[in-house]
């Protein structure tokens, strides 16, 4: 049973590379264009619980760090999708996570697709 969960944990991981991409919103869009790819990720099942207010991401509080945390969760959420991280045009991907983040507050690389339950001794999928 362990050969069988460690080969399906490789096949898995097979093609995935180890270096993190991120979507974040691009520099030089008004805050109404920013705010209009957040209110669309956050809709479209991005994780926005930590830039409410008292969040782990709310500050520094300004419609482009939120927006950066919103369009990187929708994107990995989507499984870093060709065509995610677009966003109307006012989003990009990049290798590296924005520079003003608080303490406290990490940006997703990646979401599960799946986790074993040994106690079940099935595989549970996850929906992004």
């Amino acid at each position: 049973m362990a050969v069988l969960v460690y080969l399906v944990l490789l096949l898995a991981l097979a093609g995935h590379s180890s270096a993190a991409t991120y979507c974040l919103c691009k520099d030089g869009l008004s805050d109404a264009a920013l705010q209009k790819s957040l209110d669309y990720a956050c809709g479209a099942g991005a994780d926005c619980t930590p830039i409410l207010q008292n969040g782990a991401c709310y500050q520094p509080n300004s419609v482009k760090d939120h927006c950066n945390y919103a369009v990187n969760s929708y994107f990995q959420k989507k499984g870093q999708a060709v065509g995610s991280c677009d966003f109307s045009g006012t989003a990009t991907t990049s290798a590296n996570p924005p520079s003003s983040v608080a303490s406290g507050c990490v940006y997703p690389t990646r979401y599960p697709l799946f986790c074993f339950s040994p106690s079940e001794e099935k595989f549970l999928t996850i929906k992004a």
